[in-house]
């Protein structure tokens, strides 16, 4: 079968975050259709998780090719580029604050960055309630997408935006993410400057950092009040169940939060203890370096499917930068294959290299900063 012109294809991209979600912007402002196929059962089935800084180089870009990012501007939070780094006694060691009118890397809850791309497509274009299982189908096409409910649908490009564990990955290459020794455990805060007055003096209007070589501590500012701690350890994958704890154990994993926190300030042990409802365990997992594949017909990735790495910052830039690309490939070629190798010969060794000064990072989350990292802060 010959491969089509991508403005008479059947597009597919699986997964609504917001690279699939930016992908169909992009390629509808170029007039051509595709629909986004998620497993959620609606929009707002699930948090989405907390704040994002857009990059001016990669996700600000995608979201100017996405003729959006008047709009995100609107919503995005230049204040909260203001970072902090502590030590565990509570005292202050670097501060930067953004400069007037600075706009390199604002903020945004990840929610509000989803439902602005949300809005910007026609209806009906996300389907909801439609969980993958595979993508068969012969490789000269038309593939075929088999849904946990049983339906089928037979489209020229899947498009594999279903983040870390993504099963249209299979379809390409055999990799799978691997626990990298560090688990997050997210915590909660609401109404925090009335509800949490001296946590929210501490962080500060952005995010501050805390490390001891062996634990970490990351509080992020978000819109709304909300504040978001991240507590950072190199722990087993099944820590929680090691221990005889539960998910809904709030009590018995904060009392083993503090036997491991032990000796930190108490200022500080109040963004681990002072939490509104329970922890959410959140392992991290990365893909091996590098991850590459043989050009596959009617398949491709973008984001953590193609390049899981730890959270550093660069996870959803990459992931709309890679769509924003794959999208005017398409706009500009004759035929899917043609613009999926012309995507793949840039995101890949892209991906790559980011991936490669990555690898690792995880551990670097607990580390006490270094004087580069001060002097960096001390000089904005």
């Amino acid at each position: 079968m010959n491969s089509p012109a991508p403005a008479s294809a059947r597009i597919s991209i699986i997964g609504a975050g917001p690279g699939g979600l930016t992908c169909a912007r992009v390629l509808r402002r170029h007039g051509i259709a595709a629909t986004v196929y998620d497993r959620d059962p609606d929009a707002g089935s699930r948090d989405q998780g907390g704040s994002l800084d857009l990059h001016e180089e990669d996700g600000q870009l995608a979201l100017r090719e996405a003729g959006l990012l008047e709009e995100f501007f609107a919503l995005a939070r230049c204040e909260s580029q203001e970072e902090r780094r502590i030590d565990t006694a509570g005292r202050l060691l670097g501060h930067r604050l953004p400069a007037a009118g600075e706009t390199a890397r604002p903020e945004i809850d990840r929610g509000q960055l989803r439902d602005l791309l949300l809005r910007s497509l026609d209806a009906g274009t996300v389907r909801w309630g439609h969980a993958l299982e595979s993508v068969g189908g012969p490789a000269g096409g038309p593939r075929v997408l088999t849904f946990t409910d049983g339906s089928t649908v037979e489209t020229d490009l899947v498009v594999g935006a279903d983040g870390a564990f993504s099963r249209v990955r299979a379809a390409v290459s055999d990799a799978v993410p691997r626990y990298t020794g560090v688990g997050f455990l997210e915590a909660w805060f609401d109404e925090v400057d009335s509800a949490h007055p001296e946590a929210a003096a501490l962080v500060g209007r952005g995010s501050a950092h805390v490390a001891d070589g062996e634990r970490g501590l990351f509080a992020q500012r978000g819109s709304g009040g909300h504040m978001r701690v991240y507590l950072m350890r190199r722990v087993p994958l099944d820590w929680m169940a090691a221990a005889g704890l539960r998910p809904e154990d709030t009590e018995g994993i904060r009392a083993r939060l503090l036997a491991e926190y032990a000796g930190w300030s108490p200022r500080i042990l109040r963004l681990i203890t002072d939490n509104d409802g329970a922890y959410v365990d959140r392992p991290l997992f990365a893909l091996p370096v590098p991850h590459t594949w043989r050009p596959t017909p009617g398949v491709t990735l973008l984001g953590d499917a193609a390049h899981l790495t730890p959270p550093l910052g660069v996870g959803v830039n990459l992931a709309m930068l890679d769509a924003a690309e794959l999208a005017l490939a398409l706009a500009g070629s004759a035929t899917v294959d043609d613009a999926v190798r012309a995507y793949e010969k840039t995101m890949l060794p892209r991906s790559a290299e980011i991936a490669g000064m990555l690898e690792g990072g995880a551990g670097f989350l607990l580390e006490e900063p270094d004087a580069e990292e001060l002097a960096r802060l001390a000089s904005s």
